[in-house]
């Protein structure tokens, strides 16, 4: 059975898992997008780097393995980070896993969180060559003070270039088990000094993973995904978030704000990474969280993709996430059914009246009481504790939607982003069936 190399649209794992996007970046020309991934099994696994390449965010290719566990830190995994430039060189920093323990039954896996973390990078001349056996150094080592941080959870470094030196921020937690974040000061990438913490007294949840904090038009923003954020029992707990923040770069002081959004209400994505595109707009991508592999004729079992590249936009204190101009220009093929639409999937633009609804291949989408609302009972696991109705809130901006069909994942785009609904579906049928809708729009790829 082979793997999946090059893809177009939406990025889906190569064969076996993938999870949370890592190092995004655009350098020397293209982007480049790594992942966790564990390349034996369509399961959670010790973590590597996978790596894909594109030169426009829609045609994708994958180029194999960067990262793999090699060193005393990263010996039971290489967890997530992030990537910058720093004199034509790509730099990526990344959590390793040491475990003090195994489950003798699966190596993979850690009882009772017994393990430390430390933070490490490694560096490549063209960005797709690694040293995995040569390259890699500890530049944070795992947290011993308590009152700092945790030494195992502690994770997940962004690192971006500010007005007076290099920054990075961790997710942690406290003594007390809250999440909270970590920010540290470098003038060389080399050496980092602890600067401040930022947390809230309710906690948002027990530990907070992949931040990431970054400026964009209308202000400043932090998006991150807090650990057992909803406590309702079901599938998934982790969720998501974002706000906008008002940071001092001078000490590293954050204030978070009361309120907060969802980084998209079908609560499926998780662990946001952004970068800054080739003419200069915040673009974020997101691990679409799949219950199951999907199993395919002749290829490799799968189960991971990511959502559409998306640009990030603030007006007002909300925050907007828009389809990237590049995505949107390559679903231009007129179609007039959904069946003349080839494996990269379809895009249905509509304005939807209240009370109206979109059946797309038993995916219904309607409005009600001036929200948007998903129900993927029919496309979807049966298991009871798998979420399967959603809605957005108070819809302030009109009523038109941008919806984006691929054969397992399905983004509704509410008024050019003031909302976004993204789920993981399976088995959907070739049948769309609309009404209440006006000035509908069916487009394949092209």
């Amino acid at each position: 059975m082979e793997q999946r190399r090059k893809q177009e649209g939406h990025l889906k794992a190569p064969g076996n898992w993938i999870n949370d996007p890592n190092g995004f970046i655009f350098y020397k020309g293209k982007y480049h997008l790594f992942y966790q991934y564990f390349p034996y099994a369509p399961i959670w696994g010790t973590m590597h780097w996978g790596h894909a390449v594109s030169e426009d965010l829609v045609s994708w290719e994958h180029v194999g393995i960067a990262l793999f566990p090699t060193k005393e830190g990263d010996q039971n995994g290489c967890f997530s980070g992030s990537a910058v430039e720093q004199d034509g060189r790509m730099v990526l920093f990344y959590t390793g896993v040491h475990y003090h323990a195994a489950d003798p039954e699966n190596i993979h896996l850690c009882p009772d969180d017994q393990f430390d973390s430390c933070q490490m990078r490694i560096d490549s001349e063209d960005g797709m060559h690694f040293d995995n056996f040569g390259g890699k150094r500890v530049v944070i080592p795992p947290i011993g003070d308590r009152r700092c941080g945790d030494r195992t959870h502690t994770r997940d470094p962004k690192v971006w270039r500010g007005r007076n030196g290099w920054y990075m921020v961790l997710g942690s937690r406290s003594e007390d088990g809250k999440g909270k974040l970590l920010f540290y000061r470098s003038e060389d990438l080399e050496t980092w000094s602890y600067v401040n913490e930022a947390g809230k007294g309710d906690g948002w949840g027990w530990m907070w993973e992949c931040p990431d904090y970054f400026e964009t038009d209308g202000g400043q923003a932090l998006v991150f995904s807090p650990m057992r954020f909803l406590k309702d029992g079901k599938w998934e707990e982790n969720q998501a978030i974002c706000m906008a923040v008002n940071f001092e770069e001078e000490n590293c002081r954050m204030q978070l704000p009361d309120t907060w959004q969802y980084l998209d209400y079908g609560l499926d994505l998780y662990a946001p990474q952004s970068t800054v595109d080739e003419e200069g707009r915040r673009v974020l991508i997101a691990w679409l969280r799949m219950p199951r592999a999907v199993e395919q004729e002749e290829a490799v079992p799968w189960r991971g993709m990511f959502c559409l590249p998306r640009v990030v936009e603030m007006k007002e204190g909300h925050i907007y996430f828009r389809v990237h101009p590049h995505v949107k220009k390559r679903y231009c093929r007129p179609l007039s059914d959904v069946k003349e639409a080839g494996e990269e999937g379809y895009r249905i633009g509509l304005f939807l009246e209240e009370g109206g609804c979109v059946d797309v291949g038993g995916y219904r989408i309607t409005r009600r009481g001036n929200r948007v609302c998903t129900d993927r009972s029919h496309v979807f696991c049966r298991e009871e504790n798998y979420r399967t109705v959603f809605e957005t809130p108070f819809v302030k901006e009109g009523n038109r939607l941008d919806i984006y069909v691929d054969d397992h994942m399905v983004e509704v785009y509410v008024n050019d982003g003031e909302y976004v609904i993204s789920n993981a579906v399976y088995g959907m049928s070739r049948e769309l069936r609309i009404s209440g809708g006006r000035e509908v729009e069916l487009f394949g790829y092209c």
